[in-house]
């Protein structure tokens, strides 16, 4: 499995682990219940009528008791009267009993229960608090883990800082074995062929003038370059021509020194006080010391060079610019056709398009990063393809379904030839070195 996919799947895990444990943290919360209301210790135990009942149960004295004749004095009566007395006394004294025998009961109750209901309120609180502590524990366990995974991405991305140095440093070797080998054959160091640009300069001159633009036209659109540069010094302008750029950078106080094939060109800034020089990009960026660059712009260029030549260039310009520095490289859009069919066949020292992706590319293989491609020059609205709208006036209010219908097919098809024919026709491929 490759990297990218490994760690992405990997990230998508912790995304949903994160989504259920939050998930169920969130129920576990709403579930917590709270302390209840507790009802108040009842009244102690109403004893007072006790001693009247212990003593006044009975119907009947007891034998010996002075009023032990009350039967004799009722009678013939007594007989019949007898076994009524004797039950209710009997009742009297089971009622007595169980009243004398639960008192004490009902007491400890009493005092069992005044005793509890503040424990248990203790309990109820100190339940409550542990369910707090738990959800804020739970809480700490996501920043926990991230804290984790953010020191795994710390050893992800050193690792791949890693790889990228291996890798750097496997190309360098490479190259230098190769200048090793040369030179055991007894051969001169070579570098890629260079364009051919140079081999008409007298024509590419006033080629330039007619078709490039003019000196105006020029700074408006490479002035907004600048800001790419602030803070830098010693930045070389790749194909630097007239020396616009050169000027621009020379008025936002940045050094930086032109370099061209055409000598007219480099003669031209060298009149207006540029440092400029002639040469090719590959062979002068060969002679510089590692990391000396404070920035590289190439405008217009890279589509004059052969691939391979390219690719050398890209390569030497990392090892020369500076940590954090920034290489610029504007072309021709050839994902618009306009750009392409009026622009880049016009020119007989174009040697290739480029397309956005394919430049992204290789500024990231030779060890760029944070590669952004920005889009410039978009065709005038007046030079693209217009919509069409139905005339109220010779169809109604409502038009008919099937010009309805037609109307949005084309508009439909012209939307998507604006976007290929006629967009943006220059981009930019902007990077960093690490």
């Amino acid at each position: 499995m490759s990297e990218p996919s490994f760690l992405n799947r990997l990230l998508a895990e912790r995304r949903e682990a994160h989504r259920r444990y939050n998930e169920a943290l969130t129920l576990l919360d709403r579930a917590v219940p709270s302390v209840p209301e507790l009802p108040p210790a009842p009244p102690a135990y109403d004893e007072t009528l006790l001693p009247k009942i212990n003593d006044r149960w009975r119907l009947l004295p007891p034998e010996g008791h002075p009023e032990a004749g009350f039967a004799s004095r009722l009678g013939a009566s007594w007989p019949a009267l007898e076994p009524l007395f004797q039950q209710q006394m009997a009742f009297n004294a089971a009622v007595v009993e169980h009243l004398n025998r639960n008192v004490s009961a009902h007491r400890e109750a009493h005092l069992a229960m005044e005793r509890a209901l503040p424990a248990l309120r203790s309990a109820f609180d100190g339940l409550a608090t542990f369910e707090s502590l738990l959800i804020q524990f739970l809480q700490t366990i996501t920043p926990l883990a991230d804290t984790h995974y953010r020191e795994i991405d710390d050893a992800v991305t050193q690792l791949r800082s890693v790889t990228d140095v291996a890798q750097r440093t496997a190309m360098i070797a490479k190259r230098e074995v190769e200048r090793s080998a040369r030179g055991a054959q007894g051969a001169q160091p070579q570098h890629p062929v260079a364009p051919g640009a140079s081999s008409a300069p007298d024509q590419y001159v006033g080629f330039e003038d007619r078709f490039r633009g003019s000196e105006d036209a020029i700074r408006a659109r490479l002035v907004d370059y600048v800001p790419y540069f602030a803070g830098q010094s010693n930045v070389l302008d790749v194909g630097c021509g007239r020396g616009e750029f050169l000027a621009l950078l020379r008025d936002g106080g940045i050094s930086a020194k032109g370099l061209d094939l055409n000598p007219e060109m480099v003669e031209v800034c060298r009149e207006r006080g540029l440092d400029a020089t002639t040469g090719d990009a590959y062979g002068y960026l060969q002679g510089l010391p590692d990391e000396s660059l404070g920035g590289l712009i190439a405008v217009q260029v890279v589509e004059h060079l052969q691939p391979a030549y390219l690719t050398g260039m890209l390569g030497q310009a990392f090892d020369k610019l500076r940590p954090g520095a920034r290489i610029l490289l504007e072309t021709i859009n050839p994902a618009c056709w306009v750009a392409f069919f009026e622009s880049f066949i016009r020119d007989l020292t174009h040697v290739k398009p480029l397309h956005p992706d394919t430049l992204q590319y290789l500024l990231q293989a030779n060890g760029f990063t944070n590669v952004e491609i920005v889009y410039r020059a978009p065709i005038a609205p007046e030079g693209r393809l217009r919509k069409v709208t139905p005339r109220p006036e010779r169809f109604g209010d409502a038009a008919p379904d099937q010009l309805t219908e037609l109307v949005s097919a084309f508009n439909s098809n012209a939307d998507r030839l604006n976007d290929r024919m006629f967009s943006y026709q220059d981009f930019a491929a902007i990077a960093t070195k690490p």
